[in-house]
């Protein structure tokens, strides 16, 4: 007989009735997760896979060599799977210049890297936020900040019925909690977070997005503070030191199966088959990680080379290489006002790492002319050109 994961409340709206969904607590219960075969043997291959992309990122003098782009991976794909376009070279590009093709899109990437930014220095402070509701609650503010959503309580457990698909919750294909059983769900959730539950923690990362993306706690921008919550709760219990797993690639690569295995535990309780998947995608994304990091770290080493056995090479062109990982996107204004030096000594380090094919010029400008560490960038974002 199938799980329970929750009970129906029938409501009333626009003169039909719909049964919103109010999950019970965690962890699954009667029975509870089974986690004994296939599912030890994934979460075993995932921790092997976090493992792995922990030493990649400490194989640099500084994880900020891929901090930058793996954040901002992250929040591009995570906006994607919400429906923007934006892409990864827009978003660094609007960073440097300020200008876009799609300035709505990449503003709404641009805030989910201020939240996790945020969240991030919140924990890390002594007297900072713990991981709490007024946490995601703070996050999602940043989120939505002057945004689609913009008008819908940012920063607020929402007041008012949400749903999942359809026009109305009559005719949605998920309706969560109603108003008045939030903050008590979003308590519990919290309280079970910090409880000494004896699941595995990357186990119960998978359970507690599953929790957050059935209460909805606000009116819009779920999908991606759930998402932010498990980066936060990979942290939190030390499972990584920092955001180097850009886990929505793999939940945009297999995004139908994605919602399935959330619909199913809510209407067959099938905990098992959501945590399979979560595991399986988490040592995904950890490989894909991998890859790229590798990758990053062997261009860095070449160009290093390159740029220090090059007869007009220069010391400002030499920390301009360093300075590449977190500013893939430069103009000679910029490299002058980050390296703290004029502006020909910053002209001639850019034309000499143009020269080298370290960089490539992206405007077609003959002033104000804009560069980017374009292999660099090929690396990171895989299919983009």
């Amino acid at each position: 007989m199938p799980r329970t994961t929750g009970t129906y409340r029938t409501s009333a709206a626009a003169g039909e009735s719909f049964r919103a969904f109010i999950p019970h607590p965690l962890p699954p219960a009667d029975p509870a997760l089974q986690t004994a075969g296939d599912i030890d043997r994934l979460h075993a291959d995932a921790l092997t896979g976090l493992a792995r992309l922990e030493v990649a990122g400490r194989m640099v003098p500084s994880t900020g060599w891929f901090l930058y782009g793996f954040v901002r991976k992250e929040a591009v794909i995570t906006s994607q799977i919400e429906g923007t376009q934006a892409t990864l070279r827009e978003v660094v590009t609007f960073e440097a210049t300020k200008e876009a093709q799609r300035p709505h899109d990449v503003e709404e990437v641009c805030n989910y890297v201020e939240a996790i930014k945020y969240a991030r220095s919140e924990l890390a402070k002594p007297s900072g936020l713990p991981l709490s509701v007024r946490l995601l609650c703070e996050s999602h503010r940043r989120l939505m900040k002057g945004v689609r959503g913009a008008d819908k309580a940012p920063g607020e457990i929402r007041r008012t019925q949400n749903w999942i698909g359809g026009t109305r919750p009559g005719n949605a294909r998920f309706v969560p909690p109603p108003a008045e059983d939030v903050p008590e769900a979003m308590t519990r959730l919290e309280r079970w977070i910090h409880s000494d539950d004896a699941l595995p923690p990357l186990i119960k990362c998978g359970l507690a997005h599953v929790q957050f993306e059935t209460i909805h706690p606000f009116l819009d921008g779920n999908g991606r503070i759930g998402r932010l919550l498990i980066a936060l709760l990979l942290e939190h219990w030390k499972l990584m030191p920092s955001p180097l797993l850009y886990l929505s690639l793999a939940f945009k690569r297999h995004q139908s199966e994605y919602y399935a295995r959330l619909s199913a535990v809510r209407t067959e309780g099938d905990w098992e088959g959501w945590t399979a998947f979560f595991l399986s995608c988490v040592r995904e994304a950890a490989d894909d990680g991998v890859e790229v990091a590798g990758g990053l770290f062997e261009l860095l080493g070449k160009d290093r080379r390159r740029l220090a056995s090059d007869k007009r090479s220069t010391v400002a062109a030499l920390q301009l290489l360093d300075l590449l990982p977190d500013h893939p996107v430069v103009t000679t204004a910029r490299v002058a006002k980050l390296l703290k030096i004029t502006a020909p000594t910053a002209r001639k380090a850019v034309e000499i790492a143009a020269d080298a094919g370290i960089l490539r010029e992206v405007s077609g400008k003959q002033r104000d002319r804009v560069f980017a560490y374009h292999k660099y960038l090929q690396i990171l974002t895989g299919d983009e050109k």
